[in-house]
């Protein structure tokens, strides 16, 4: 949608209506990811690509049936259609695309989500791509993180040519729409901010009144907002484990140590980035570059004072980040705080650091401790105890 927006709010803000084709699944070896979006704009342009030229023509044409009628279709184009090989799709994939019409009646908080995205805020925009009951077809929710609807960002709220039905003020802070029931709203929201959260954009299924036990209701989320970043220093055999976990979490992950004969691509396979240098003097710059935020995640797992000293007093510092948690023993915490005050850190500051790092699994191997380290991200993440479920009577979902 990124590539598109530009060029699709220019004709919203002009009144027009415009077709917009949406990528919402992909089987196999399709062309394009989910979120991919061509436009069929009101003089005919076509703007943007679903298929890297496969099924266009086919979109196209469907695009300017639905300006004309106004009713949403969720079209499958793959091998065993007949019709896809009509238009061309022969690369052996399978595409959903939902085409609806968009103007400033369907979608009146487009100018708002379209600030959200240029402005870096993360914001996710929920759309009810199949249901039993038509009417709810194309039906929008848009969420954004409850912490940020309550500090003050930029309020969506409901412009007065918007929707009536279905409660389109938002059920809850931090989102604006409805889905059609409380119920759909509440279980979907919180699903688009855990894929926000992730930086994933994917088809999630309910049953039709947002049940999470069913089928019937599709609705894609799409999410925009940066990957967050897991930062793991010290290249030991226990940093390769907390970085494949890291990337099955949807972490962009780099791998950082000073010294170039351990931080090697080949030993950090599961890394994005495998750097060599200074901890502290590679966090202070990422820092200054702004490429770190609130939801980034630091593990120290050098637990050796020359690196890890400097790199926490840098990181304790740093008022934006998510999570700092540090590797060691019980003594190799002592002697850390020992010297973490002595570099002037306060205490307020010092509680900001998980050490010794993770949730006590009783973990034993690199990877048993990487889900050990993973886990306590989660539950600091979403507000969780730690505890088993089995012998927790509140909700599972915090």
């Amino acid at each position: 949608m990124r590539d598109v927006l530009e060029r699709l709010v220019e004709w919203w803000r002009a009144g027009e209506s415009v077709a917009v084709g949406t990528v919402v699944a992909t089987f196999e070896s399709a062309p394009r990811p989910p979120g991919a979006v061509m436009l069929v704009g009101p003089d005919g342009e076509a703007v943007g690509s679903v298929s890297g030229g496969c099924v266009e023509g086919a979109v196209y044409q469907l695009g300017e049936e639905i300006l004309e009628s106004g009713e949403p279709v969720l079209q499958r184009y793959g091998v065993s259609d007949e019709s896809a090989f009509a238009v061309g799709l022969t690369c052996g994939g399978i595409i959903d695309i939902f085409v609806e019409r968009v103007d400033r009646t369907s979608y009146p908080w487009l100018d708002e989500v379209a600030a959200d995205i240029d402005a870096g805020r993360p914001v996710a925009v929920a759309t009810v791509v199949a249901h039993p009951d038509s009417a709810r077809l194309g039906r929008r929710l848009v969420v954004r993180p409850v912490d940020e609807a309550v500090a003050g960002a930029p309020s969506m709220g409901t412009p007065s040519d918007a929707p009536s039905a279905g409660g389109a003020g938002g059920t809850s802070a931090g989102t604006v729409g409805s889905l059609g029931s409380e119920r759909a709203d509440d279980a979907v929201a919180d699903d688009a901010r855990g894929l926000l959260a992730a930086g994933r954009t994917e088809t999630l299924e309910y049953g039709p009144d947002g049940q999470r036990r069913g089928e019937g209701m599709r609705v894609f989320v799409s999410s925009y907002a940066p990957v967050p970043r897991l930062l793991v220093f010290g290249a030991i055999d226990f940093a390769a484990a907390v970085a494949k976990l890291g990337a099955f979490l949807g972490y962009r992950v780099t791998v950082c140590d000073a010294r170039g004969v351990f931080a090697t691509a080949s030993r950090f396979p599961s890394a994005d980035e495998v750097v060599v240098d200074w901890p502290h003097r590679y966090l202070s710059a990422e820092a200054a570059a702004g490429r770190i935020d609130g939801r980034t995640v630091i593990c120290v797992l050098t637990h050796d004072p020359k690196f890890d000293v400097p790199l926490l007093e840098v990181a304790l510092r740093l008022p934006e980040l998510g999570y700092i948690g540090a590797m060691g023993s019980r003594r190799t915490h002592d002697d850390r705080l020992k010297r973490l005050r002595e570099a002037g850190l306060t205490e307020t500051e010092i509680a900001r650091l998980a050490s010794p790092i993770g949730l006590d699994l009783g973990a034993r191997t690199p990877e048993e401790t990487a889900v050990s380290i993973a886990a306590e991200i989660i539950a600091l993440r979403w507000g969780g105890a730690g505890t088993r479920l089995t012998t927790h009577p509140g909700p599972i979902h915090h």
